[in-house]
């Protein structure tokens, strides 16, 4: 195993355990609060507090995504391109979405500067900086995945192997086992 291999498994395990997280949280929030309104008492803070972690669980889910590249992709226009234009594709796409995400926090600092002392309407002890502070903290994240996975990406590219492709593949295969034994 090699060290990167090794950081992106630590990175996808840190990024699981921080959506797991927070998904459960979100269910437990969202359960309570309908119990809740069921028995006649409603929270004020809940969808304030919801719509947050949504959108937190977004960022992280994401990031997760690019460390393992299940964003939506072209594979089969990028495979038909001759090799030597193949790579100065994978190259300038990756070059419009490490731009974008840092444009993304760099806008997303900003925006907190401009929120220093505002609080939640429902939760008035709860900073807005807090949470907003997933946007560039999300967007920081989704650069370092997409980089972390870029080295492989970048080796199978250039072999003409399709991730969707290799996914699928995959997938039958452990279908194919599975049933091997029902036969």
């Amino acid at each position: 195993m090699t060290v990167l291999y090794r950081i992106n498994q630590f990175v996808s395990r840190i990024l699981e355990g921080i959506t797991i997280v927070l998904m459960v949280m979100l269910t437990l929030i969202v359960i309570v609060a309908v119990l809740a309104r069921l028995m006649g008492q409603s929270f004020s803070w809940y969808d304030e507090v919801a719509a947050i972690m949504l959108a937190w669980i977004t960022y992280y889910g994401s990031a997760l995504a690019a460390l393992h590249r299940r964003h939506i992709g072209f594979d089969s226009v990028l495979l038909a391109l001759p090799p030597k234009f193949r790579l100065g594709a994978v190259l300038l796409g990756e070059l419009l979405v490490l731009t974008f995400f840092f444009l993304m926090a760099r806008a997303g600092l900003q925006v907190l500067e401009v929120l220093a002392g505002d609080r939640l309407v429902s939760l008035t002890w709860v900073p807005v900086q807090l949470t907003q502070s997933v946007i560039p903290i999300g967007a920081i994240l989704f650069m370092i995945c997409q980089l972390l996975s870029l080295p492989e990406y970048w080796s199978k590219t250039r072999r003409g192997i399709s991730l969707e492709h290799a996914e699928i593949e995959e997938e039958v295969e452990i279908e194919l086992h599975k049933n091997e034994g029902r036969a």
